[in-house]
């Protein structure tokens, strides 16, 4: 097997919850020579880690990329669109966004990040008077 790794693209992540009274210095990770980059927080298949392992990065990115996307739900809204494609815009592009991966991270999620999602599945009901799933409910 001719596996090689690429050094530019590796990156190391240090969790340690260990308690310590003072700061842990680690030795930098090479490879064949060059020093691995470290990092806080790294992106993998979608999902943002972070060394102390909490969801507040993640679900602050789902929840910026979903108030992107209902941007554009209130434009298509202004244009008098039906609300059969309003209910099949937000469904595709801002309910997706905030299910993926859920019954991994929202249960694990801070009340705070929490609710930032929630509003976030709430908030198209201004658009129309119907009533969306809240995010609590699509990860079951």
């Amino acid at each position: 097997n001719s596996l090689l790794l690429n050094v530019t693209k590796t990156k190391e992540l240090i969790v340690d919850f260990r308690r310590a009274q003072q700061p842990r210095t680690y030795t930098p990770l090479e490879i064949n020579g060059t020093t691995v980059d470290r990092v806080s927080c790294f992106k993998y298949l979608g999902v943002h880690i972070t060394e102390d392992l909490t969801w507040t990065t993640h679900t602050a990115a789902l929840v910026s990329k979903a108030r992107q996307r209902l941007y554009h739900l209130r434009q298509l809204r202004k244009f008098r669109v039906s609300l059969r494609v309003l209910q099949s815009f937000y469904s595709g592009a801002v309910e997706s966004i905030l299910s993926d991966n859920i019954t991994i991270w929202f249960g694990n999620s801070s009340a705070r990040t929490g609710r930032l999602c929630r509003e976030q599945c709430v908030r198209p009901n201004a658009l129309w008077e119907l009533h969306s799933p809240p995010a609590g409910t699509i990860h079951q």
